[in-house]
C-alpha cells in the first residue's frame, strides 16, 4: 500500500513537471515566433517605405512625360503593387505572410522599370530575379562571379551598379539586417527571413532563371549548406531562355490593365532577419 502511494505521488509530481516543462516550451516558442515576426515585419516595412520613395521619384519623371496606354498600365501596376504590399504587411500575423509583401514589391519594381524604359524610348527590361545583393535594387541586369570573404566564387544575378562596384574591387551594396547587436547580410540571417527572400526570388524557382544553389540557400530553411549534386549554377544568357522575355511573357510589363492613370501620385507615406536561413549560411 505504501509503495502504491509512493508511485502515485511520483507519477503526480512527474505529471506536474512535464506539464510545466511543456508550458515553458510553448511560451518560449510563442515568444520566438513573436520576435521573428517583429523582425521580419520591420525588414519588410523598410522595403515598402523605400519603394514608396522610389515611386515618388518616378512620379516626378512621369509628370514631364506624355503617357501612352502601355506606360499608364505599367505605372498603375507599380502603384497597385505598392498599395498591395502595404495592405499585406498590415495584415501579416506570422513570418510566412511576409512572402506576399515582397512578391508585390518585386512585381512593382519590374513595372516601374518598364515605365522608365518606355519613357526613355528603350526596350523593356528582361524580367529577371532581383539583384542578389539587395533585392530593393530592382531587377538584375547581369551576372557576375562573386564570393564573400574566404568563400567559394559563385555566379549571382546583380544590378548594374553592384556589377560596377565589384568590377572595380569595391564592396557591393549588400542588404543587411539586425542580428543581436550587429548587422549581417540577409543571407546569413535566421529562418524567419526565408519567406522574405522567397517573395523576391521564389517566382524564378521553376523558370531556370535562378541557380539551384541559390534557391536552396534562400528558400529552404532546412538546407545544411552542403554542395548540391548536379546543381546548375550557370546563370548566363544562354541558360535563361529567350532574352527578349517572350517565353513566359516576362518582358511585357504592360499587360496588367488596371485602368488608366492620369499621372496622379497615390499615398507614398509609410513607415529590416538571426543565424543563417539554413543554419549554414549562404553555403559559399
Amino acid at each position: 500500500m505504501d509503495l502504491l502511494l509512493v508511485l502515485i505521488v511520483v507519477a503526480a509530481v512527474l505529471g506536474v513537471v512535464v506539464t510545466a516543462s511543456r508550458r515553458r516550451e510553448r511560451q518560449a516558442l510563442e515568444h520566438r515566433r513573436a520576435a521573428d515576426l517583429a523582425a521580419v515585419v520591420k525588414v519588410a516595412d523598410e522595403d515598402v517605405t523605400r519603394f514608396g520613395e522610389e515611386l515618388q521619384r518616378l512620379h516626378v519623371e512621369v509628370l514631364v512625360t506624355t503617357l501612352d496606354e502601355a506606360m499608364r498600365q505599367d505605372y498603375q501596376r507599380a502603384l497597385d503593387s505598392y498599395e498591395s504590399a502595404k495592405d499585406l504587411l498590415a495584415q501579416a500575423s506570422e513570418p510566412d505572410h511576409v512572402k506576399h509583401v515582397t512578391e508585390a514589391l518585386e512585381d512593382g519594381r519590374y513595372a516601374a522599370a518598364c515605365v522608365l524604359a518606355r519613357s526613355n524610348g528603350e526596350p523593356l527590361p528582361v524580367r529577371r530575379p532581383p539583384c542578389f545583393f539587395n533585392p530593393a535594387h530592382g531587377p538584375s541586369t547581369t551576372d557576375i562571379e562573386w564570393a564573400p570573404p574566404a568563400g567559394v566564387p559563385r555566379q549571382v544575378p546583380v544590378c548594374n551598379a553592384d556589377a560596377d562596384r565589384v568590377s572595380q574591387g569595391a564592396e557591393p551594396d549588400i542588404r543587411t539586417v539586425q542580428e543581436g547587436y550587429r548587422r549581417v547580410p540577409y543571407w546569413q540571417a535566421g529562418p524567419a527571413y526565408s519567406p522574405w527572400a522567397s517573395g523576391y526570388f521564389g517566382a524564378y524557382a521553376a523558370s531556370n532563371l535562378l541557380p539551384t544553389f541559390l534557391l536552396l540557400t534562400l528558400l529552404d530553411p532546412a538546407w545544411d549548406g552542403s554542395a548540391v549534386e548536379g546543381a546548375d549554377t550557370d546563370f548566363s544568357a544562354e541558360n535563361v531562355g529567350d532574352p527578349s522575355g517572350a517565353e513566359g511573357g516576362y518582358a511585357d510589363g504592360g499587360g496588367y490593365d488596371s485602368g488608366g492613370h492620369d499621372g496622379g501620385g497615390g499615398d507614398f507615406g509609410g513607415g529590416d532577419f538571426g543565424g543563417g536561413f539554413d543554419a549554414g549560411g549562404f553555403g559559399f
